[in-house]
């Protein structure tokens, strides 16, 4: 699983910087968080959500692009 927040950023018209300071980050951590070096703390999922206008589920991604495997009834 991976993140997605470089799609989601290019999606929504923005560059790191401006991704950092919506964020209270500097650019540096928004690229290391799109290079996986680090992750976005779990607290700051909700806002990095919003900021890019998705769902925190829609930050991950599956590695091979499949949808994750879903529990069907039985």
């Amino acid at each position: 699983m991976i993140m997605t927040i470089r799609t989601r950023r290019e999606a929504a018209g923005m560059n790191q910087q401006a991704l950092g300071v919506a964020m209270g980050v500097s650019q540096g951590t928004v690229s290391e968080w799109e290079k996986e070096v680090y992750l976005p703390k779990a607290r700051d999922l909700p806002l990095l959500a919003r900021v890019l206008g998705c769902s925190i589920d829609d930050l991950y991604a599956e590695d091979d692009g499949d949808p994750p495997d879903r529990l069907e009834a039985s």
